[in-house]
């Protein structure tokens, strides 16, 4: 039986305080200096920090030591509409109604509108050996769509892995767009490896060139290597080639298993992990990107399209309309192996 404890934001404060604590598990509850509510969730083994109210972004994941989350510039997360205002996180959902890098003819910002939404719920989750965090949000526009979003993450017992989960139901009376991604921005290891349970002929270089991506002499020769197939890019070897950044996609997984795992090996000898379903996400991308700034291994993120925008989606066919009154679940298990 799960049991609920709903938050308010009178809960946080500067100062952090404890709300609840057991044999395995402490939920501390905080503010950033930004002003956002943070919760640090624990167990034996790590933590997480979630941003209840905003998105539910999962801003740090640490396991066993092991910062799991990109390199970045944010020293905390800041207030904006579009989540490029606070790319410091671990994780965030990304969509729902549009998702990824729009092109110039799409009319939506950056990985759509729910990775900044500001939640109207959320609350704790505790099990008899999970505990996590949920939450809700009901998107509503005149003339427009209608749905009510509920993210979750969820810590086990003495586990190094938690499950991401969100919940998408259409309000509306007529169909909606549906196009969602887990973005986990793992971290970047060099000299770790990849290795997944599809074919490598699956994992294909994305040949065009988003808005934000500024091409090099030496980026170009080296994404025509990799088109000619004369380097194969299966793990982080050469940093200074992935800048700006390298993308590869995986399209139409369930030709190739019903549950997909994948890894990054780290040197050190820990991997990282990511199962999930091809029937829920029947599409996933890798992005490698290296400088001084902001270094990132995202070995893999699941998704429903690929994250080249809504009119990209609509035109591929890999668009998802929800009919009315329809939810849509979708689940994702991380961290350290």
């Amino acid at each position: 039986m799960s049991s609920y404890i709903y938050l308010s934001k009178q809960q946080f404060s500067e100062k952090p305080q404890i709300i609840f604590r057991n044999g395995e598990f402490t939920v501390t509850s905080f503010k950033f200096s930004s002003g956002i509510e943070g919760l640090n969730l624990s167990n034996s083994q790590g933590f997480i920090t979630v941003l209840p109210f905003y998105g539910q972004i999962i801003w740090e994941a640490e396991f066993r030591g092991h910062n799991l989350k990109m390199k970045n510039m944010f020293t905390e997360p800041k207030w904006g509409n579009n989540i490029i205002d606070t790319y410091g996180c671990f994780a965030f959902h990304s969509g729902l109604i549009r998702n990824g890098c729009p092109s110039p003819d799409d009319d939506h910002a950056l990985h759509g509108e729910m990775p900044c939404a500001p939640m109207d719920k959320a609350w704790l989750i505790l099990e008899d050996n999970r505990l996590g965090v949920g939450g809700s949000v009901e998107y509503v526009k005149g003339f427009g769509d209608h749905y009510l979003a509920e993210p979750q993450v969820m810590l086990h017992s003495h586990s190094t892995l938690f499950d991401i989960r969100m919940q998408v139901t259409n309000l509306a009376n007529v169909d909606m767009p549906l196009q969602y991604m887990c973005h986990m921005n793992y971290c970047y290891e060099h000299g770790a490896t990849f290795s997944q349970n599809i074919p490598d002929s699956a994992i294909v270089l994305r040949e065009s060139i988003p808005a934000h991506v500024t091409p090099t002499a030496q980026w170009l020769a080296f994404n025509e290597k990799l088109k000619q197939g004369e380097h194969t890019l299966n793990g982080l070897e050469n940093d200074a080639l992935y800048n700006p950044e390298i993308v590869f996609f995986m399209d139409n997984l369930q030709q190739y298993q019903a549950h997909l795992e994948y890894k990054m090996v780290s040197p050190a000898g820990h991997s990282y992990v990511t199962r999930f379903s091809s029937a829920q996400f029947n599409y996933a991308t890798r992005w490698i990107l290296y400088n001084e700034d902001q270094q990132v291994g995202a070995f893999v993120l699941p998704a429903t399209c690929r994250p080249e925008g809504f009119l990209a989606a609509k035109q591929s066919g890999s668009l998802i309309m929800l009919k009315p009154h329809e939810t849509r679940c979708f689940e994702v298990t991380t961290g350290i192996a």
